[in-house]
Order: structure tokens, then sequence, then C-alpha cells
């Protein structure tokens, strides 16, 4: 599922403002065994979203500061979902340096979980938010990906499974994570 969510393109609606970008960087959690994921420690009120059911944003602080937004894909109950990483802005570009001012460029604006979140406006209060409705905050399909143009690589700013290769990447795109670039280019799905 990260890897199917390249090129679709995320859509907040925050009251009368309409922002969307397109989605080139995400990172997998599989659920309880995987060591990295939230919920490998069980459902707690934190992680409550990430259970389910699919289709469900799951949205978390990170260091007190960062919201992060997942996909939550796994079944009903399992506790698996795909952080969205990177998103190359599309609409509502004048919103999103309104609220990210530091941003050097329209490519810096979302290339990070959380720097995606503050220009998006996404909050916990978003959290638990259906993405396929009719909802503030949707995830639609868009153009198809080639693999050809998709970078696999560990996930990263972890400690555990780090090495694992659950990070999907529109190679060459200017709007994912700085640190994407330092990977070789893989033209496989793991």
């Amino acid at each position: 599922m990260a890897r199917d969510l390249l090129g679709c393109t995320l859509y907040h609606q925050d009251g009368n403002m309409v922002l969307t970008g397109r989605i080139v960087e995400t990172e997998a959690y599989l659920g309880p065994l995987d060591p990295a994921s939230h919920s490998s420690h069980g459902r707690t009120p934190r992680t409550w979203n990430m259970f389910g059911p699919p289709g469900t944003a799951y949205v978390y602080l990170i260091y007190g500061r960062y919201w992060c937004l997942n996909a939550v894909t796994g079944p009903d109950g399992f506790g698996a979902a795909v952080l969205i990483r990177g998103v190359e802005p599309l609409k509502g570009i004048d919103i999103m340096r309104g609220r990210r001012p530091l941003a050097k460029t329209d490519a810096m604006l979302s290339n990070g979980p959380g720097k995606l979140s503050a220009a998006f406006g996404v909050t916990g209060k978003l959290d638990g938010t259906l993405l396929t409705g009719s909802g503030p905050l949707i995830i639609y399909s868009g153009e198809p990906v080639p693999d050809a143009q998709v970078n696999i690589t560990p996930r990263i700013g972890l400690t555990r499974a780090i090495e694992w290769p659950f990070r999907f990447v529109v190679r060459k795109e200017k709007t994912a994570s700085r640190s994407a670039t330092k990977y070789p280019p893989r033209d496989r799905r793991p």
C-alpha cells in the first residue's frame, strides 16, 4: 500500500481553504510484529485509530511539536499504517507558504512528515478521520508512478528495524525528504 500511495492526491479542506498535493514519499509500518510500529505495544489511547478501520487517518505528535499523518492500511484491529512523508504541493500553495514562512522554496514546504502536516494544517483533530469519504481530509487515486521512477530505501528516523526497505520515494522528486537522494535507485518491489 505504501508503494501504491505514490502519485495519489492528498486533499484537505480547511474551512474555506482547499489544499492539495501529490504524494511523493511514504513509509510502511506493518503492524504488531514490526518493532518500529506504534502498534507493536498494542492498542493505546494514542494509537487507537491506527488499529482501523482501513482508510482511517492516524495522526500523532512527535517530539511534542510535529504532527505526522498516516493512512491506516491493515484490516480493522490490526494496526498497520503508511506514514505520508512528502507531498508535492499543487493547490493552496500561498496558504502553505503562510504556514511555513521559513521554507526557502515551494519544494521545501512539505518535504518531510512534520513539514507536510504544518503546511496542510493537519493536527490531532484529524486523527480518526476517514480518508476515503467526503470529510475534510481525503486521499484520491492519482496517476500511477512507474516502478522505474521509484526508489526503495530503508526507513529513516528510527531506532528499530531501520534496515527494512519500507520507504518509497518518487525518484528525482524535489519535494521528497533531502535524505532520499543518498540511496541508490532500486527498481523492484521489496
